[in-house]
């Protein structure tokens, strides 16, 4: 019979990704963003037609941040940045596709965010960093004439309008102090802002805002508690109600079908999601299936049916929609010539972290045929993120070369209470690093890794922790891998976006009080000690972690005589999207792992 060779690096990267969709009126059609042709476009599908399949209805290949269809279908609004700098603005497109034309003018610099639509569809509420960068303004714009008006100005801190009541005389916004510190308050046009919760003092988030009708505003939030549950606000008797809390599960997103008067609430449980139906009249809470196991977004139409975009460890993204009792994919994203039998699913392990913390990871082991002996240990990035059972290509590649792949959830990970993610801040590099090193003590136990046959590779936070390891724990490991990640805590603080700088001294800390902490954490420090073979890579337009950040470096270990090598993407930002680009960035890490076994 005939023998095919073993997929190469293209076969894997052949998969899509659909990053978000919106659905029509009439449930007709969905708009998604995706990069299915090679770089991202947005996409439709008409379900009216005798066979459904997708088509193109922008051609910038350029990322988007929110999809929303006119009701009538006259028009798209979309977003579009350019080349990976995350300095969104919004467009508009004729209903099936075309020129995008910009709305609302503003410098290449300006940032814009969408927030809601009128329900008549006349207006557009959004945020903007135009003419306030640091704490941003809120806007609306009326699409027929053309009036853009300020509705509140942002002041002290980073805030944002997070919604806007049916008759549009309340809003609400938010201001952040940092990620887990997030108040929200409400505001009648002409009275004074009441907050939602009973206290603005005390550190809590709230999210997810919706309005129940123009007195009651419904959200996520965990004041007071661990994990975050579902409460309500009313205006005109300034009463904040705990509604829905399910145990050691935080609430994560909501949707609102007002026809039924149902909220469908999304829940994190570690390093899966969960969905339910509460029913606000009735109280009753009801578990539903899913699909899969991460949900990337949820929408309700009128008539009830729920679509997500979806994925698991071993299934790609995809749109998948909820009617009479059983779920349906409306998008077929697969890996090319791949089954989910022919890919890795992980175990779920737990190990106990130096001061006995139990820490929760994902383990991922290549199949017996072609495991050649070798583990990356991979550190997720956020660091107030977590690593989930989600679909990544690049895992799947490495582990079809034969790299088992480590991913712990260490202090500071989202979806293990409240207490457990505000353990990062000001203090990037000490506890997780240690929860790193115990996780990697943990594989040496367990016989599946030593360190003559590990290395270590992340992104973002999970580069600066490659880079710190590297410099505190050369010793553990062969090689390392930083993707996009911080090295110098005092140039970091002073480069992020502006809009992020309010929420820096509860994140990271103040470069002159915590000077000494500040030099401590930062890998740069180190240099003396990075002796591993070590690969960076950098998108140049990275907002995020701006290529300054890796270029240091670079440049320091090179002047020492360091095995460095530096891939950086002129088109990319904080992370590569452009196919071509995945598959150089791939198959350059699996060429740098090889030649270090």
């Amino acid at each position: 019979m005939i023998q095919f060779p073993k997929p190469e690096v293209e076969q894997y990267f052949q998969v899509s990704v659909i990053r978000q969709f919106a659905v029509n009126a009439d449930e007709s059609r969905i708009v998604f963003s995706s990069n299915m042709n090679g770089t991202f476009n947005l996409w439709a599908m008409d379900f009216h037609a005798e066979h459904p399949f997708p088509y193109p209805l922008t051609y910038e290949g350029q990322t988007s941040s929110f999809i929303k269809m006119d009701g009538e279908g006259r028009f798209i609004l979309t977003s579009l940045d350019r080349d990976g700098d995350e300095n969104y603005h919004i467009y508009a497109l004729p209903w099936n596709g075309g020129q995008a034309l910009k709305l609302i003018e503003g410098a290449a610099d300006d940032k814009y965010f969408y927030v809601q639509m009128s329900e008549d569809g006349k207006r557009l509420y959004y945020v903007t960093s135009k003419d306030n960068p640091q704490f941003m303004n809120s806007r609306v714009y009326n699409l027929e004439t053309k009036e853009d008006k300020l509705i509140h100005e942002g002041s002290a801190t980073s805030t944002f309008l997070t919604g806007v009541s049916p008759d549009e005389q309340v809003i609400a916004y938010s201001q952040s102090y940092a990620n887990t510190y997030s108040v929200t308050y409400v505001c009648r046009k002409g009275e004074e802002p009441q907050c939602v919760t009973p206290s603005a003092d005390v550190v809590h988030i709230v999210g997810d805002v919706c309005f129940v009708d123009n007195d009651t505003v419904l959200f996520v939030t965990d004041y007071e508690q661990e994990y975050a549950y579902i409460a309500q606000y009313q205006l005109s008797t300034k009463q904040f109600e705990r509604v829905c809390a399910i145990e050691k599960e935080s609430v994560t997103n909501l949707k609102w079908h007002k026809e039924t008067r149902t909220l469908y609430v999304v829940t994190e449980k570690g390093v899966v999601d969960k969905l339910y139906a509460y029913g606000y009249d009735s109280g009753e809470l009801v578990a539903m299936s899913l699909p899969t196991d991460i949900v990337e977004q949820l929408s309700v139409a009128a008539s009830g049916n729920i679509y997500v975009l979806a994925r698991g460890a071993v299934c790609p993204t995809n749109i998948y929609r909820y009617a009479e009792g059983a779920w349906a994919a409306l998008t077929h994203n697969v890996m090319t010539g791949l089954t989910a039998e022919d890919l890795v699913d992980p175990d779920i392990v737990t190990y106990d972290s130096f001061d006995g913390t139990v820490i929760e990871a994902l383990l991922y082991r290549a199949k017996e045929a072609v495991a050649n002996g070798y583990t990356i240990f991979w550190p997720h990035g956020g660091p107030q993120a977590a690593e989930r059972k989600q679909f990544r290509a690049m895992f799947q590649y490495l582990l079809a070369q034969g790299y088992h792949i480590f991913a712990p959830n260490f202090r500071g990970s989202t979806g293990y209470g409240s207490s457990f993610v505000k353990l990062v801040e000001r203090d990037w590099g000490e506890g997780p690093r240690k929860d790193c090193l115990a996780g990697m003590e943990w594989l040496f136990a367990q016989g599946i890794s030593s360190r003559e046959k590990l290395f270590v590779f992340g992104g973002s936070y999970g580069g600066y922790m490659t880079l710190l390891l590297a410099g505190r724990h050369a010793d553990y490991f062969r090689a390392a891998i930083d993707y996009v990640g911080v090295s110098n805590l005092f140039t970091f603080v002073k480069s992020v976006p502006e809009f992020w700088k309010p929420l820096m001294e509860r994140w990271l800390g103040d470069p002159e009080k915590d000077k000494e902490r500040f030099i401590k954490d930062s890998p740069i420090t180190y240099l003396d000690d990075m002796t591993n073979p070590m690969l960076i890579v950098q998108g140049a337009n990275d907002p995020r972690v701006v290529k300054e950040e890796s270029d240091q470096i670079v440049e320091a270990l090179r002047a020492q005589g360091r095995d460095v090598e530096y891939l950086v993407f002129e088109d990319e930002g904080h992370g590569v999207v452009r196919k071509q680009n995945e598959k150089v960035l791939y198959q350059t890490i699996v060429d740098f792992l090889k030649r270090h076994q």
